[in-house]
């Protein structure tokens, strides 16, 4: 009997041996997998942040070739619609809404599409002739806030940038870029339909109409459409009876800035339009124009009356008014009839007292040119026999 419970005594020390040590195998075993998984753990962190780094560093270094574009003028991104040049691939996305988007937003009157709507406001302005901003300064008005932000910089007489060629400068860099192409000759904008070139893309869009046939400026009063909106403009003074540009010396006004300008040569003398055969020159183009035709022998405008020949329908008008007496023109102060125009505006100046030609040696003034040419005599002591 002392031996069974012996032997039943060493059984359960046994079996407690042998848990004992499961027990410590299983933490052995816990233990071994936490430092695995801590490891793990940890080779995992460090990969996830070495990616996130190499990200970054990729990251930069695409915004930095994407800004070194800029300054090198580089744009390789093409879109394949258009044609367009982009510097950035992000440029290239929102350039290609514009294709994408092209029906989204349409003018109901001109039919013209835009991809947001506050361009497709701002554009509705054209329309409706609404202005909201307006220059405190100088009372100018325009459709868009950027166009105005743009025109203060004019009333700083701020000039930043200055070409290094002529030293001319200029309120905006744009503008700086389009005046290089003088000294360049670069002329981008070329006609596809005759070959033309410009220096301005809006000089460009001025001339396809000469092609198209599009007038898209009209005047609101007798319904005349024009191809640009600076002739519209001047135009408009025919029926305001505005004539803001004024000769300093004799007080004569026009409504285009032009007419001053070619107006101006009656007092300086100035004729730069001459002629490479007999040296002859002109205060205006056409009367150049007019005279070539005097070396070409082309007189095909002909009198039927005396056969007389002109160069031109106007001076053959002209002339046939002799033949019949037609004086159609009347000086509305005294009744006088002239067939000519010119002849009538040189009779008016005997009722305003006009005498718009001085001699530049002792300052008198002539209503007609011919008298000054005259009096010239005077002072070179040439005969006039």
């Amino acid at each position: 009997m002392m031996q069974t419970v012996v032997s039943v005594t060493n059984l359960m020390a046994l079996k407690e041996e042998n848990l004992n040590e499961t027990e410590e195998k299983d933490q052995n075993e816990k233990h071994h997998d936490f430092k695995t998984e801590e490891k793990s753990s940890s080779c995992s962190h460090e990969i996830t942040s070495s990616s996130k780094n190499t990200e970054t560093q990729k990251t930069q270094a695409t915004n930095l070739n994407s800004h070194m574009k800029i300054n090198t003028g580089e744009r390789p991104f093409t879109c394949q619609q258009c044609g367009q040049f982009c510097n950035g691939k992000e440029s290239l996305k929102v350039h290609m809404k514009t294709h994408i988007e092209k029906n989204s937003l349409i003018c109901l009157q001109c039919g013209k599409s835009f991809t947001q709507k506050k361009t497709l406001n701002a554009h509705m302005r054209t329309h409706t002739g609404e202005r909201p901003y307006t220059c405190q300064l100088c009372g100018k008005s325009y459709t868009r806030k950027g166009v105005l932000k743009t025109h203060m910089i004019i009333h700083s007489e701020e000039k930043p940038y200055e070409c290094d060629r002529c030293g001319k400068s200029f309120t905006l860099k744009k503008n700086l870029y389009v005046h290089m192409r003088t000294h360049t000759g670069e002329k981008p904008y070329t006609c596809p339909q005759c070959g033309k070139s410009f220096l301005r893309k809006e000089n460009f869009k001025t001339h396809i109409r000469s092609h198209t046939g599009e007038k898209p400026y009209v005047c609101d009063q007798c319904k005349k459409s024009f191809t640009e909106k600076g002739t519209l403009n001047d135009h408009m003074r025919i029926h305001t009876g505005e004539k803001p540009f004024t000769c300093p010396q004799c007080k004569t006004s026009f409504t285009v800035k032009g007419n001053l300008k070619t107006h101006m040569r009656i007092h300086t003398g100035e004729n730069p339009f001459a002629c490479d055969q007999c040296g002859k020159s002109f205060r205006h183009n056409v009367n150049l124009n007019n005279h070539m035709k005097i070396h070409s022998r082309e007189n095909s405008f002909k009198c039927h009356q005396c056969k007389r020949s002109f160069t031109d329908t106007n001076n053959l008008k002209n002339h046939v008014k002799i033949h019949i007496g037609k004086k159609p023109l009347m000086c509305h102060q005294c009744g006088k009839s002239f067939s000519k125009g010119g002849s009538l505006k040189t009779h008016l100046r005997i009722h305003t007292g006009e005498k718009p030609f001085t001699c530049e040696q002792c300052g008198k003034s002539f209503s007609q040119k011919i008298t000054l040419q005259l009096h010239m005599r005077v002072h070179t002591g040439v005969s006039s026999a």
